[in-house]
């Protein structure tokens, strides 16, 4: 399993919550630097999965099922790479939709999900599940977030899981991403923000995800050694 993160600072959250027997990856910021990082680590030698964690924004006029909230915990279920395409006033018209042959979004493994979910669940932590946003440019507006989240019903935005998902799926390894909310998408305040209460969230929410994964992957292996 490889648990990777953007930063040095939401790595240290997971990495003082017990993470240190890991094999850890700090890919860089935006999608750009993340694909290259972790391209080159899965050219090196093959893992068995990818846990993504850190923090996001949310997005308050979002259309999916349920709206996230600061500090809130949230998994992915999917992963748009939001603004590939072309920006006008209320809508990102999409680049595959014209019909060219891009990928610009990713189903999370349905396997992972559901393990992450029961395991933050047996932990007593809340947790939200749908669409995140990657972003190549951070959105700083009201009004440009909510053109996001209604064209996407999207819970969240960041600027490195739909690199991480792509990655995933070209070298066919399973990916599961984790996010805590440390801002609401609106017209930029940095004082309502919450990022060093949010990176420590999620650090301790990958924790918690990636003790199952090794648990079950480990109880996995011994049934099929029996066999």
């Amino acid at each position: 399993m490889l648990i990777t993160a953007a930063t040095d600072f939401e790595m240290n959250s997971f990495l003082q919550k017990g993470g240190s027997s890991y094999e850890t990856l700090i890919t860089g910021v935006g999608p750009v630097e993340t694909t290259l990082s972790l391209s080159c680590r899965l050219q090196k030698e093959a893992v068995d999965c990818v846990l993504n964690f850190g923090i996001a924004g949310a997005y308050p006029d979002s259309t999916a099922q349920c709206t996230a909230g600061m500090l809130d915990i949230c998994l992915a279920e999917q992963e748009i790479l939001a603004d590939f395409g072309i920006l006008l006033e209320d809508r990102i018209e999409r680049f595959a939709l014209a019909g060219l042959p891009v990928k610009d979004s990713f189903i999370m493994d349905s396997s992972l999900l559901s393990l992450a979910g029961q395991a933050l669940t047996d932990n007593g932590r809340e947790f939200l599940c749908g669409n995140f946003l990657t972003v190549n440019c951070a959105s700083g507006t009201h009004a440009r977030g909510s053109i996001l989240a209604r064209q996407f019903a999207g819970l969240c935005e960041n600027m490195e899981g739909g690199a991480i998902a792509r990655v995933c799926k070209h070298f066919a390894v399973p990916c599961l991403e984790v996010r805590c909310i440390s801002n609401l998408v609106e017209d930029r305040n940095v004082e309502n923000w919450q990022m060093r209460e949010a990176c420590t969230l999620a650090g301790q929410a990958a924790a918690v995800i990636a003790a199952a994964i090794r648990t079950s992957c480990g109880t996995h292996n011994n049934l099929t050694n029996k066999k």
